[in-house]
């Protein structure tokens, strides 16, 4: 009798606690571990090498992740892959399937994974974004064609390892991908955050600490950059992602295909050159954030001049700390109401005012499609010059660095 009641004791023991026998905060710290390996598993795996062959994984490496996914999220390669290439493709329009610009934040955080769900169903999408992806036996027999048993799969391996708490812990990985990629980045990181470079859509950075998302919190540097392996671009930046896929290369589980072109500086050319114009044009976001940086400056300078003067004028330190927040971003993205605020600015400041007009003239280098590298060439010989006669140290500081810049 006692040995039954000792036999009774055990399963109730294992049924709450499971095969491990863990306390509650160290089930915690797993489920977090587990997470963690997901979030691992679609931005180096899903993300980087797949969408975007930014590097290639050893093929045990990406048989682990492909598996993982299939356990932890249900997520078919081939589907996530064609999606968000698409993304891409169509960012801020109406055919991108989950921009907040155009379904409303709302609609994006709180059903992104709705939407990722409808768009796989999309004959044309697979068809036309989902090709070099797995093909192999084990993708058309187990992983796509019984995706979603993979889940149920893992909440048994759950409730054996952890008891009761298992299902909890197996919740919890269900709902970390459709808050974290499908609500979080695909949403706040398209309408809240800090943009380190004036990219044509509205994405931006969450954090510059890329840790709990596993570097894709750096969403401004991605869409500038979208073929880089690394997503952090500034020294103040961190992407967790890249730290592991270093760990890989290092071992010889991986190979970086590429990174973030970075604007290489020597020595101040008498005058700027077809190499310039190269290195002008392969670097022109990092060009315009460095420009951005140069008008921001100005304007803080235009304010400590005021400040010291000791000057009254509340509506004119009202205009020019609206020039501060918005001046360096593009047009279309400064909103209506700041408008007229930062023409009174501009009005009040012949140098503000010449500091937006050359930076358009710069832009031309770039944009005009259909002028000969010759003409270009010329063009920007003819900007150096105009900056550097104009008295703006801003700009004749500014002149030199791209007479300087080589590919």
């Amino acid at each position: 009798m006692e040995s039954l009641w000792m036999a009774h004791d055990a399963l109730v023991q294992w049924l709450g606690y499971g095969l491990l026998q863990m306390s509650w905060w160290q089930m915690l710290l797993v489920g977090l571990g587990l997470t963690h390996i997901t979030i691992a598993a679609v931005t180096i795996y899903l993300h980087r090498s797949q969408a975007h062959r930014a590097l290639e994984l050893h093929p045990a490496i990406a048989h682990f992740f492909r598996m993982w996914l299939w356990l932890t999220t249900g997520m078919v390669t081939k589907e996530w892959v064609a999606i968000h290439r698409k993304h891409h493709a169509k960012c801020e329009t109406v055919d991108d399937p989950h921009s907040p610009q155009t379904r409303g934040i709302k609609t994006v955080l709180l059903t992104g994974a709705e939407l990722y769900r409808a768009e796989s169903k999309v004959d044309e999408t697979m068809a036309k974004y989902g090709h070099n992806t797995p093909d192999d036996w084990v993708e058309r027999n187990l992983y796509t064609r019984y995706s979603w048993q993979g889940v149920g799969l893992m909440l048994v391996i759950n409730l054996f390892l952890f008891g009761a708490a298992g299902a909890a812990i197996w919740a919890m990985q269900m709902a970390w991908i459709p808050i974290t990629a499908a609500g979080i980045i695909n949403g706040l990181g398209h309408w809240w955050g800090y943009r380190n470079f004036e990219a044509q859509d509205a994405s931006t950075n969450l954090s510059p600490w890329g840790i709990l998302i596993g570097g894709e919190e750096l969403h401004n540097n991605h869409h500038t950059y979208p073929t880089s392996a690394k997503l952090s671009v500034k020294p103040f930046e961190f992407d967790i992602g890249w730290l592991y896929i270093r760990s890989f290369e290092l071992l010889g589980l991986a190979k970086v295909r590429k990174t973030a072109p970075r604007l290489a500086l020597g020595q101040v050319k008498a005058v700027a050159d077809g190499k310039t114009l190269e290195a002008i044009i392969a670097n022109r976001y990092e060009v315009m954030a460095k420009y951005a940086t140069e008008m921001k400056r100005a304007v803080r300078a235009e304010i400590e001049v005021l400040k010291t003067r000791g000057a009254q004028n509340t509506a004119r330190f009202s205009n020019l700390r609206l020039a501060k927040a918005w001046l360096h971003r593009d047009d279309d993205k400064i909103p209506q109401r700041v408008k007229p605020g930062l023409q009174l600015a501009l009005g009040e400041s012949p140098q503000l005012a010449k500091l937006v007009a050359m930076r358009e003239e710069l832009r031309s280098l770039w944009t005009r499609t259909n002028v000969s590298a010759d003409q270009l060439v010329a063009d920007l010989q003819a900007w150096c010059r105009k900056a550097e006669d104009s008295g703006i140290a801003a700009l004749q500081e500014f002149s030199l660095k791209l007479r300087a810049a080589h590919a």
